[in-house]
């Protein structure tokens, strides 16, 4: 198979990309010839079977908003290899601290500290990568995909409240970037995943699931071709949208 050159591919930053929603979605892209920059807090594996290797992949602290801020100035560089264009940015990195065995924290429960680098990480990075890649984004016409989550609408078993509250500001943040960035060309949406089958599950989601109308958990796989089709030309008219995607959980 012939290599398509950089600047030919289409390109996707994806933060928190080393598991579970965020590795499924490296694959859909990377399946359909996507370049995808990768960020984590971790470094590349050395183990992972991801083709692009390190070169693509940038280890950023997103809790930190100096190393954010280095780490977009190393997003920008790499994009010079596509002319200075980002086609999508999908914003899936995300923090939900717990108590001791994994209890939900509520707000008597959780730290002032830990309210911080929820907020940070889950609602200050995304809008700092948004102004950050702005030109590179308006460049390609491009898309901006936020990962909310069904904790942001409702009182969620094991969810705590400042992730919840994270995710309850980052719906409204994806209006607010469709309003202001729509005149630009670039369209942003949301996706808000359920009850998912990923490492992070907590212990008790049998029962959550018994209460699903499609009576079972979804599948990474699935959020991600969601994901690829707000970054595409097959929702060219979606923005300021966000997707439920829980099996008919908030019905």
């Amino acid at each position: 198979m012939t290599q398509i050159p950089n600047h030919e591919r289409k390109t996707l930053i994806l933060t928190g990309a080393s598991r579970g929603i965020g590795h499924a979605t490296v694959k859909r892209f990377s399946s359909a010839g996507w370049r995808v920059i990768t960020c984590s807090r971790h470094p590349f594996p050395e183990n992972c079977p991801w083709d692009a290797g390190p070169e693509d992949h940038i280890q950023v602290d997103l809790a930190d908003p100096e190393n954010t801020a280095e780490a977009i100035k190393e997003m920008r560089e790499r994009l010079k290899d596509q002319g200075g264009r980002l086609n999508a940015l999908v914003n899936n990195a995300a923090i939900s601290p717990k108590g001791e065995g994994g209890a939900r924290l509520g707000i008597l429960e959780t730290a002032d500290s830990a309210w911080r680098q929820v907020f940070q990480v889950n609602f200050m990075a995304p809008v700092m990568l948004a102004r950050g890649l702005l030109e590179e984004l308006k460049a390609a016409q491009g898309s901006i995909v936020n990962v909310t989550s069904i904790a942001g609408t409702r009182v969620h078993p094991f969810a705590g409240s400042a992730y919840a509250t994270s995710k309850a500001a980052l719906a409204a943040l994806t209006r607010e970037m469709a309003s202001d960035l729509g005149p630009l060309g670039i369209r942003v949406n949301a996706i808000a995943p359920g009850e998912i089958d990923t490492a992070i599950l907590s212990p008790g989601t049998d029962k959550i699931v018994a209460e699903i109308p499609l009576r079972r958990l979804g599948l990474p796989e699935e959020v991600a071709k969601t994901v690829y089709y707000l970054c595409t030309e097959q929702s060219s008219y979606v923005t300021g949208s966000e997707i439920h995607i829980n099996g008919g959980q908030h019905v």
